[in-house]
């Protein structure tokens, strides 16, 4: 009592961090006759980082020659050293435990994955928060490239920052805010949607027109004969290596 008491000193600090990243479309991005998976792991300076690759089992499904397709292909263009990838289940239950968050942990310590690496997640949304969460995790943070597989994914998850699971029962209880590297949009991987699950996924972008873009709606709107019957987009390329 009585002593004098110094006065606290505060410094306030502050920082702004800018993100950018790209969103390119394409048709068949494991076709050799297609660079732009390669020019973009170029661009990214990603020419000899290790690619992690994690695919949706849906996706791996309905698409068996995946793997050979993307060996093939990174060893023409000379890009990548490519990893043994990872099979995640797709859909709500890939968010519901930590156990493939979990795989892919082990997996990064196996095979020596760092911040200088690349994952490349293949799959729907929900694969895709999983992933997301995942790799923004590790290391503080590993490059992210998303292919995402469906028309909802391409409006949403694949685009957006935010990553997250399932926990106490609660949903995205743990996640994320964090960009990815790039993304990547192959309308390949739409083809072998149900056409129900086609027409769906469009409701997410009439979503966004509604909220904050009125010429976007007005585009859908004139577009929405077509967007029923889910044309392929001109210049259409399957999947396949060739």
């Amino acid at each position: 009592m009585g002593k004098n008491i110094p006065v606290a000193q505060c410094v306030t600090q502050q920082f702004e961090v800018s993100y950018s990243y790209p969103v390119l479309f394409t048709s068949g991005a494991f076709n050799v006759a297609n660079p732009t998976l390669a020019d973009l792991l170029r661009n990214l300076n990603c020419s000899n980082s290790r690619i992690f690759p994690i695919i949706d089992a849906n996706v791996s499904k309905q698409h068996p020659d995946w793997w050979q397709c993307l060996t093939y292909y990174l060893a023409e263009y000379q890009v990548g050293e490519l990893l043994p990838p990872l099979s995640f289940s797709g859909g709500e239950t890939s968010k519901q435990s930590s156990h493939q968050v979990e795989q892919f942990y082990q997996a990064v310590a196996n095979q020596g994955i760092d911040r200088h690496s690349v994952v490349l997640a293949i799959g729907g949304g929900a694969m895709l928060d999983t992933v997301g969460y995942a790799a923004a995790t590790a290391h503080r943070g590993i490059r992210l490239i998303r292919m995402p597989t469906t028309v909802l994914a391409q409006n949403d998850a694949g685009v957006g920052v935010k990553n997250g699971i399932n926990f106490l029962n609660r949903k995205n209880f743990l996640g994320t805010f964090s960009p990815p590297t790039a993304v990547l949009n192959d309308y390949s991987f739409l083809n072998t949607l149900l056409p129900r699950d086609q027409r769906a996924g469009i409701a997410e972008a009439v979503k966004v027109a509604l909220i904050r873009d009125e010429a976007f709606f007005n585009e859908l709107l004139t577009q929405r004969h077509q967007l029923a019957r889910f044309f392929a987009p001109s210049g259409f390329r399957p999947l396949g290596c060739s």
